[in-house]
């Protein structure tokens, strides 16, 4: 674990959360602000990016430049509904770039450049990323990432886009009401067995932006979802939206202002709005919102209660109660067969939409779950499921396809022309085997089969390449793999033309049931088209897709010729990406570069400060320096602060440097004498102990001490010259530094006299510490009944206090 780590990113509208798979569990991380949730906020400025918490701290005075809301734009074009919409909120300005993609303006390094949402949302991985590398102290490469379930081919594609530019390799893009099942079932002990009833949870996701609801079956060890219900366009946004709308009405009518004219204002008001409708969330009772110097030099005042905000949002909660009834009646589920509902998101504390919960579900909202972490812990689990470096335990999901997808193609042939593949609610990842009959080149496109909220159905299209005739001019059989992945993205992954040697005997093609959907439906008309789906998706080459043959024919060798497929999907080109992921790594560089910049600059103006206010203190350092010098490097340091905030204040790291060392030739000798005044006494001190502590060794010796009775007397008489030397040279040294001033440098230092204690300690504990020689036992005697008994004796101590002392003491150890 310690090596590699795995994370999930629950990527939010407003903000984000990450969470890590340890080997003690799910861990959220906390980022450089010590906060769980960092804002979806990236600004610029005129040296570096803000990303996270520092962007939106600048939000009102960089408005222009700090960017969120980009989740929303994702995947979009400039002439989308949706985007024309958003786009009206913001307060950064965009335009329209080749192929109608979404230009987002802004000025960095005193430059205009213009960034696609990917590029923004890569910034915010890429800060994401930082975040988790610093908490784990390694680097972090695999993640999962949270999407709505209700995102269609082209924004999921365009999430992927911005994790490779921010160099990450995302294991899956999960569907964030997954994600949360994941979470709820995984740690459950009291789940039932696989062949019992299953326990039904219903989950219900209200976030800053989107109601997401979802019904999950759990039997121990795996969970399967039932159906899903969302509305992409009601959230806690469009409540504080309308409280905006009504004070703006109260201020114009009380105030005569109109905050619609002042984005500034508009923005402050919307944070206020934000404030008190959490607010209202536990209060029942009117309650106040005062916002000081708001605008035109006016302070305001305004109030709401509950049942006011209810009134207003009236058709916001109805929206609500359609998506929960949808979800129900999509999940095929009674009341009764309901276990719980589960809430998760900020929006889900409102108390109307916790009545309607129970109103619709008869159940009261259970808050087993982390309201704001649940997404992130669930992809953090599915990433250590995934990945190869963690184990935990075995835990199966089950998810589902969004949206129905049909293919269409060339109806030639008596061919229908078109196909629906993966149904509504079908189990996702999943592949299915479709065999057409060419002699040439083919496309075949995909769409969604129904209403998507998205202005385009078309998923893309796949042209197959490289098709010819049998060598008597008929169709080639094609095999073709159309595959959901794991991240909920549709492509056709593989094309093979089946050839067979030549027979005279004519073959009928067998339709072979899907594993799932009972009979695979067929093309109308005179060619029929096969369609399977096992497992994984898999056709063993040579197995011809499993066709069952007559029994009366002779076995064919078949062999497969793969085909190359031309995509054309959402999403931009290998090349395009490569030029932003180098992009990205400039502008991580140039942020890396400005921090150190920045570091060197305040470690300086810190150094001013910290120096100058000491100097001027008699008690420390102003003691320690003469008063006309001290004059002068006051002088040098208020020449450098108004330097600092005049022509130095955008230098490069390495002037800051220079200077920072130029004020250090002076100031560190000062803090230096300081240093040794404060610590000298305690180092004299303590040689004068150590040279006492000697005396009385070597007085023990000279008064016949048997515990030094075998030391030789030249070694004793050389620790007693050094004793002597060293009490002369403390004598000398103390009578010196009592002469010496405080302001110059000491004629002896600390160091110096910690030294000389190191060197006598050294020499009375080599010398006065020699062990004593062994005594050898008196050879054995013959003859002599004593002398083994005595060997005995002498012997027994050794091994009696090897066995209570050694042995027992690495026994503690262990």
């Amino acid at each position: 674990m310690a090596s590699m780590s795995v994370i999930g990113i629950d990527f939010g509208n407003e903000s984000c959360y990450v969470a890590v798979a340890r080997a003690g569990g799910i861990e959220t991380i906390a980022n450089d602000y010590s906060l769980r949730a960092t804002p979806s906020c990236v600004a610029f400025s005129g040296q570096n990016r803000l990303l996270g918490v520092a962007a939106s701290n600048q939000m009102v005075t960089n408005m222009k430049n700090t960017i969120h809301g980009f989740k929303r734009l994702l995947g979009r074009t400039t002439n989308d509904p949706h985007v024309i919409n958003e786009i009206k909120h913001l307060p950064y300005q965009t335009q329209s770039l080749p192929n109608n993609q979404i230009g987002i303006k802004v000025n960095y390094m005193n430059e205009d450049h213009v960034f696609t949402p990917e590029q923004i949302t890569a910034m915010l991985f890429t800060k994401l990323k930082d975040t988790s590398e610093q908490a784990l102290k390694t680097k972090v490469n695999d993640c999962v990432i949270s999407v709505p379930f209700y995102f269609t081919d082209s924004e999921r594609r365009a999430l992927l886009d911005a994790a490779q530019i921010a160099g990450l390799n995302v294991l899956r893009l999960m569907n964030e009401t997954t994600a949360t099942a994941l979470t709820y079932g995984i740690y459950k002990q009291d789940l039932p067995e696989p062949d019992d009833k299953p326990r039904n949870v219903i989950f219900v996701d209200c976030g800053h932006s989107a109601l997401q609801v979802s019904a999950v079956a759990f039997n121990k060890g795996k969970l399967k979802m039932l159906a899903t219900a969302s509305d992409p366009n009601f959230g806690g946004r469009d409540i504080d939206a309308i409280l905006v709308e009504h004070f703006c009405k109260d201020f114009e009518t009380r105030y005569k202002i109109n905050p619609r004219t002042n984005p500034r204002a508009l923005l402050r008001l919307r944070t206020e709005a934000e404030k008190l409708k959490k607010q209202m969330s536990a209060n029942s009772t009117k309650l106040p919102m005062n916002i000081e110097c708001f605008m035109d030099d006016k302070d305001v005042h305004g109030d709401m209660k509950r049942v006011d905000m209810e009134g207003l949002c009236a058709h916001l909660f109805h929206r609500v109660e359609i998506t929960l009834r949808k979800c129900l009646e999509d999940s095929k589920l009674r009341p009764d067969e309901i276990h719980s509902v589960e809430i998760v998101g900020g929006s889900t504390r409102i108390p109307s939409i916790k009545q309607l919960i129970e109103q619709v579900f008869g159940k009261t909202a259970s808050t087993t779950l982390n309201q704001d972490e649940a997404v992130a812990r669930g992809c953090a689990l599915q990433c250590a499921i995934l990945s190869p470096a963690v184990r935990v335990r075995d835990f199966s999901v089950t998810d589902l396809q969004n949206y129905p997808i049909k293919l269409v193609w060339d109806p030639s042939l008596k061919e229908d022309g078109e196909l629906e593949v993966f149904p509504q609610n079908h189990q996702v990842p999943f592949s299915k085997m479709l065999t057409f009959y060419r002699r040439e080149n083919f496309a075949i496109k995909a769409f969604y089969n129904c209403d998507v909220p998205f202005p385009n159905k078309e998923i893309g299209q796949f042209v197959i390449k490289e098709v010819k005739p049998t060598p008597d001019g008929e169709s080639s059989k094609i095999k073709i793999k159309a595959r959901v992945n794991l991240h909920g993205i549709f492509a056709i992954t593989s094309a093979s033309l089946v050839e067979k040697k030549e027979s005279a005997e004519e073959e009928t093609p067998m339709d072979v049931a899907s594993p799932e959907n009972g009979t695979a439906p067929q093309s109308a008309g005179a060619e029929p088209m096969d369609q399977q789906a096992p497992e994984n998706g898999e056709v063993p080459e040579g197995d011809d897709g499993k066709e069952k043959k007559d029994s009366k024919k002779k076995k064919q060798v078949t062999k497969t010729l793969d085909l190359p497929i031309e995509a054309y999907t959402h999403g931009y080109s290998q090349k395009v990406l490569n030029d932003y992921h180098e992009q990205e790594c400039k502008m991580v560089a140039n942020d890396k570069q400005e921090k150190e910049r920045a570091d060197a600059r305040n470690a300086l103006e810190e150094y001013v400060y910290d120096v100058r206010g000491r100097l001027g203190e008699e008690e420390d350092l102003g003691a320690f320096i003469v008063a006309a010098d001290k004059e002068k490097f006051v002088k040098v340091l208020d020449d450098m602060e108004n330097w600092l905030y005049e022509e130095g204040e955008d230098c490069s790291r390495h002037v800051y440097v220079e200077k920072l060392n130029e004020l250090k030739a002076v100031g560190e000798p000062i803090k230096a004498r300081k240093m040794e005044c404060e610590c000298r006494n305690a180092a004299l001190e303590e040689l004068a102990h150590r040279i006492m502590m000697a005396q009385k060794v070597t007085g023990q010796y000279r008064s016949g001490d048997e515990k030094y009775t075998h030391i030789p007397e030249a070694d004793v008489a050389k620790v007693e010259e050094s004793m002597n030397n060293c009490t002369k040279w403390l004598e000398e040294n103390r009578a010196l530094l009592h002469a010496c001033p405080k302001t110059q440098n000491p004629p002896v230092t600390v160091a110096a006299i910690k030294e000389q204690t190191k060197n006598m300690e050294q020499l009375v504990f080599s010398t006065m510490n020699k062990p004593k020689p062994k005594v050898e036992p008196p050879p054995e005697t013959a003859g002599d009944g004593k002398a083994p008994e005595q060997q005995q004796q002498n012997e027994a101590p050794a091994p009696e206090q090897k066995a209570t002392g050694g042995d027992q003491q690495n026994m503690d150890f262990e």
